[in-house]
């Protein structure tokens, strides 16, 4: 046993340091739950391609979260960013707290926090893509399976994706009796419940009920100068439900999903100067329950959604099987904070802090209502022979209402309204796409797919209310475009344990708008940008089924990126394209099986993002030391500087230790996530480059059975170290941060029936 961890540890260490050194590539699908059975990792299926396959023999860049590691990660509380730095080159942040997520796949992603902007990572659930950011932030509970697919995707998928696609399968109704509940409660009177049935209603008929109800105490303190008040903000309730129905007949299955979700709570805590100028510290008296706010009665956040989907599917003969999915969701949110994180102003006599304010922002962002329409229809043949295709059609429409709010903090009485601007978009998309496999021989096996996309966007802002006397405007803009993408991809099978692969692609991401004018006239748009990705790689198990080792190397360029120049001393965000953006780097993840009692798993992925574009220049912070050349205009050059939000470095290590122990089984698990430094904006400033961030996890239990019961107790820490620094910023009025959450500590009781 000691001499098979030291060669599984050893491998880990070569493997890393090879993949440094450039030498192989690969995708990942990591099941964290592993086989016992003869001391081997198990076949890790997944449905990255719209077909079952092992995921070891899928040419695409894809890693899967499951198992043990799935659900340590995803309860007690966390919601959808708790992937974050979980998964090779992957990133979530977020300035709306629980909702409005934003993901960040190889370095690109978008940080534009308006509510109708577009992301270059597309997210889909249970086979429907949840296109508005909004819809992103739905809890995560009773879910299977996660997988993260990295570059260009859409000649498989519905919508074009640039970046990459997180998909998430829901567990599904069976004929089985089986379900689950537990309960946990943590730090700041944290109570986590969820739970989930199903079963049989006929011989043909099935149906799974799946419940979450999340609940945390208001635990920040308002000290400011005459709004001094215990336990104002921080808390939130979240309640989440899906049902589902399944229908198996011979040759027809039908699946019916409805999900729901209610939100209310506080939004992210905005604190003002928290970021020591001249560095990137936070100050010496930072008090994580503690903020200085003039408006902070006014704080709330409320998110309420809902949707369907319905999956037809047939199978037409033994050859083809024909599927449809049909998809509607809707969303409606109201999000109102103390944007400038602080009191008082530079305009009132000896009151404002803490540190200087030069005028006060309380602002909110709303969707009164949003609807989505999504119809796919796919047929796929089962041939025995060689030769085997997809052909699909997608149509998708969303019709989407926004408010921008500005209120004024020091009227009488206080918050009166004092902007308005109400912005509606309707995107209408359509697109055929399909894809071939062929299979040359025993080892080469050869796919290309072809994608034709049409999109067009209709847009309409009214501002009615100018907070800065800009009077009445009204805007309205159209935009649309085509573009043909594409991809080929081949996997040789060097021997029965090593898969080499390479797959180069293209897609693009339509035209968008932004009309975010409360405190500006201009409505910008940004012209499509299309991306060209090449990647090639190695997906290996090695000690006789012991581990895994998958690595990948990329290198993309994209034309006419588009990109969001947020806040920069104004409150508008302005959309631009930069002429052209190249990304590199590698991606290693392995799985270890190091004995009877050890699992472990370790990722690490490298990405380098340049802006090229020597004549592209943005309006930088109010109050920070800018690094970048300064032009005429008095405008940041952005020549050469990373994407933001965009770390270098990602890794992931976890280790879990089970042991037999009277009737039952102890177990300890533990994690440790690391991103590198990151440029909160698009320039590159001292203040707002954010610190490397190292968090660590800890779990252990005890689990055993008793007849169709099985039970489980456990206690957890998350960031373990309570490290604490800003991960996000607002630029435009002090130096406003946003900071991580502290260190999380609880206690959990599940049980599973059958």
């Amino acid at each position: 046993m000691k001499a098979i961890k030291k060669t599984a540890i050893a491998t880990i260490i070569n493997a890393a340091l090879l993949s440094a050194a450039g030498t192989s590539v690969s995708t990942l699908a990591a099941e964290e739950e592993t086989a016992k059975k003869n001391n081997q990792l198990e076949v890790i299926q997944v449905t990255a391609r719209k077909r079952v396959e092992n995921a070891q023999e899928v040419p695409v860049a894809v890693s899967a979260l499951q198992g043990d590691n799935l659900d340590a990660y995803s309860s007690a509380g966390m919601d959808i960013r708790f992937m974050s730095a979980k998964i090779p080159s992957l990133s979530i942040e977020s300035s709306f707290g629980r909702s409005f997520p934003r993901f960040y796949v190889r370095g690109l992603g978008n940080t534009d926090f308006d509510l109708n902007a577009s992301q270059p990572v597309s997210l889909v659930v249970d086979e429907v893509v949840q296109e508005n950011a909004i819809l992103k932030g739905f809890p995560v509970f009773d879910v299977e399976r996660v997988e993260v697919l990295r570059g260009p995707q859409g000649t498989l998928f519905g919508r074009n994706t640039p970046a990459g696609l997180v998909k998430f399968d829901t567990v599904k109704p069976s004929q089985e009796f089986e379900g689950y509940g537990a309960v946990s409660y943590g730090s700041r009177g944290a109570v986590d419940t969820e739970g989930a049935v199903g079963g049989a209603l006929t011989d043909r008929l099935s149906a799974r009920v799946s419940l979450l109800w999340q609940d945390k105490d208001d635990y920040i303190d308002n000290q400011a100068p005459g709004f001094e008040a215990k336990d104002e903000q921080g808390g939130y309730t979240e309640k989440a439900a899906r049902i589902q129905f399944l229908y198996e007949g011979d040759d027809f299955t039908a699946l019916l999903n409805y999900h729901t979700r209610d939100l209310d709570g506080s939004p992210i805590a905005f604190r003002a100067n928290v970021i020591e100028a001249g560095s990137n510290d936070l100050v010496d008296n930072y008090e994580h329950d503690v903020v200085y706010q003039d408006a902070a009665v006014r704080n709330t956040q409320q998110v309420e959604s809902e949707g369907a989907s319905l999956k037809l599917e047939w199978d037409i003969s033994d050859e083809y099987t024909l599927t449809s999915i049909s998809g509607w969701e809707s969303a409606e949110i109201y999000s109102r904070a103390d944007i400038d994180g602080g009191y008082g102003a530079s305009y009132i006599p000896d009151y404002m802090g803490p540190g200087f304010i030069p005028f006060s922002s309380e602002s909110a962002d709303g969707i009164p209502e949003q609807d989505q329409l999504t119809q796919e229809l796919r047929l796929a043949s089962n041939f025995s022979e060689d030769f085997n295709y997809q052909v699909g059609l997608f149509y998708f429409d969303e019709e989407l209402t926004i408010e921008n709010f500005s209120y004024d903090t020091f009227s009488s009485p206080a918050g009166a309204l004092n902007g308005y601007v109400q912005q509606q978009q309707d995107t209408t998309a359509w697109a055929i796409f399909g894809s071939v496999d062929y299979i040359f021989s025993d080892k080469l096996k050869v796919t290309a797919g072809l994608r034709y996309s049409d999109d067009e966007k209709d847009f309409v802002a009214d501002r009615t209310i100018s907070p800065i006397g800009g009077g009445a405007l009204y805007v309205e803009r159209s935009v649309s475009d085509s573009h043909v993408s594409w991809d080929l991809s081949a996997n040789y099978k060097v021997n029965d344990d090593v898969n080499w692969y390479s797959r180069v692609a293209n897609t693009f991401r339509a035209p968008s708008l932004q009309g975010r004018i409360l405190f500006g006239d201009d409505v910008t748009t940004a012209e499509s940008e299309t991306v060209t990705s090449f990647e090639t790689g190695i997906k290996s198990d090695v000690l006789d089924g012991q581990g895994r080792v998958n690595a990948t190397v990329f290198y993309y360029t994209m034309d006419d990126q588009q990109l969001t120049a947020v806040g920069g001393g104004a409150n508008f965000n302005r959309l631009v394209n930069a002429d052209k953006t190249t990304g590199y780097g590698f991606e290693l993840d392995t799985e270890w099986v190091l004995s009877d009692e050890f699992n472990a798993t370790f990722n690490l992925s490298y990405n380098k993002t340049e802006i090229k574009d020597d004549e592209l220049a943005v309006a930088v912070c109010a109050q920070c030391i800018v690094n970048d050349p300064i032009n005429d205009a008095g405008l940041a050059v952005l020549d050469g500087n990373s994407l933001p939000h965009a770390p270098e470095w990602i890794s992931n290590f976890t280790l879990r230790y089970n042991k037999e122990l009277e009737d039952g089984n102890f177990f300890a698990l533990g994690d440790i996530s690391y991103r590198s430094e990151i440029n909160m904006f698009l320039y590159d400033s001292v203040e707002f480059e954010g610190k490397a961030l190292t968090e660590v996890g800890l779990r252990a239990g005890y689990e055993w059975a008793e007849g169709d019961y099985e039970y489980q107790v456990s206690a957890f820490v998350r960031n373990l170290f309570d490290e604490q620094q800003a991960i996000g910023a607002v630029d435009f009025n002090n130096n406003t941060g946003i900071v991580n959450e502290e260190r999380y500590i609880g206690a959990e009781f599940k049980v599973n029936f059958f």
